[in-house]
């Protein structure tokens, strides 16, 4: 059972990812009637940053969605976020990210991602996913990325990654970020046992209640885990684009400082090791990372 909490832990922390429709003659337009939609919650929220989060269940997965404005402009952004090396070098800031490499397979570029405990964990300890890569649709006003993949430990399933942009407000882009998993038994048991352990008091960003001193009740669960980790993931994407403009030599070190620093600002719901701790890690891992292809 204790193994089988583990999975779970790390599948809860890195490897719940997206899925949205295929990329069609709307897409964009839709996106920027969201953005209309929008505009009040993104302006007047409780993250202090231009972000709207929400999440469901259904009886055999999770979902979560986050729609973002980013203060950078949409062709530097779509040009950073339609490379599937660029998306290696943006998960692996995720503190449960142990590895990414891009590579060429039989469906095209795929990324190969292993995903482990919040602390420096050998490869082979890690849980390997295989992301089918494609940039599904792309044009001057317009960008969708998806990552596929069919399986993951534990009966887990149907992993999608879908990451949606377009031009706003002159210099801004407004981003959609969708992700989601399903599970079977297996899966739903070891979630099932996260969550009354090690997970028992973790919470998300909804708020459902009140509690009794005043303060707001958030919400847990599995919605919870859906949420802490859209949130970790955005802010991988806001980091990696905010580190753009620094010299090559430094960008590393940049996003890593500042994917951290972001995470604090949530630290009820995000907070999981030392800054020390956690740069110690993330820098060996990335050296890790730049190396061959392990077996």
């Amino acid at each position: 059972m204790r193994v089988s909490i583990v999975v779970a832990a790390a599948l809860c922390a890195g490897a719940a990812l997206a899925y949205a429709g295929d990329a069609g003659a709307d897409s964009s337009a839709s996106l920027h009637a969201k953005y209309a939609e929008l505009r009040k919650q993104l302006g007047n929220n409780p993250f202090g940053r231009p972000l709207y989060l929400n999440s469901s269940e259904s009886a055999d997965g999770v979902t979560g969605d986050i729609h973002a404005l980013v203060e950078h402009p949409f062709a530097a952004a779509a040009a950073a976020l339609h490379s599937p090396r660029d998306w290696c070098e943006l998960l692996i800031l995720h503190v449960n990210v142990k590895y990414c490499r891009a590579s060429l397979g039989g469906e095209g570029s795929v990324l190969d991602v292993s995903i482990g405990r919040k602390y420096d964990q050998p490869l082979d300890q890690a849980y390997r996913v295989a992301f089918v890569y494609r940039v599904a649709a792309q044009s001057g006003d317009y960008l969708q990325v998806k990552l596929n993949a069919e399986q993951g430990p534990l009966s887990t399933r149907d992993y999608r990654i879908v990451l949606e942009a377009i031009p706003v407000d002159g210099d801004r882009t407004f981003i959609h970020l969708s992700y989601s998993y399903a599970f079977g038994m297996a899966g739903r048991l070891a979630m099932q046992a996260y969550l009354g352990t090690i997970g028992k008091s973790k919470v998300g960003f909804t708020v459902v209640g009140t509690q009794a001193d005043g303060r707001p009740q958030h919400i847990g669960g599995t919605r919870g885990v859906v949420e802490r980790n859209t949130m970790r993931y955005y802010l991988a994407i806001e980091s990696f684009l905010g580190a753009l403009s620094t010299p090559p030599q430094a960008r590393l070190e940049k996003r890593l400082r500042d994917w951290y620093a972001a995470t604090e600002r949530y630290a009820h719901q995000l907070h999981e090791i030392e800054q020390a701790e956690y740069l110690e890690m993330k820098r060996k891992e990335y050296l890790r990372q730049q190396g061959a292809l392990p077996r």
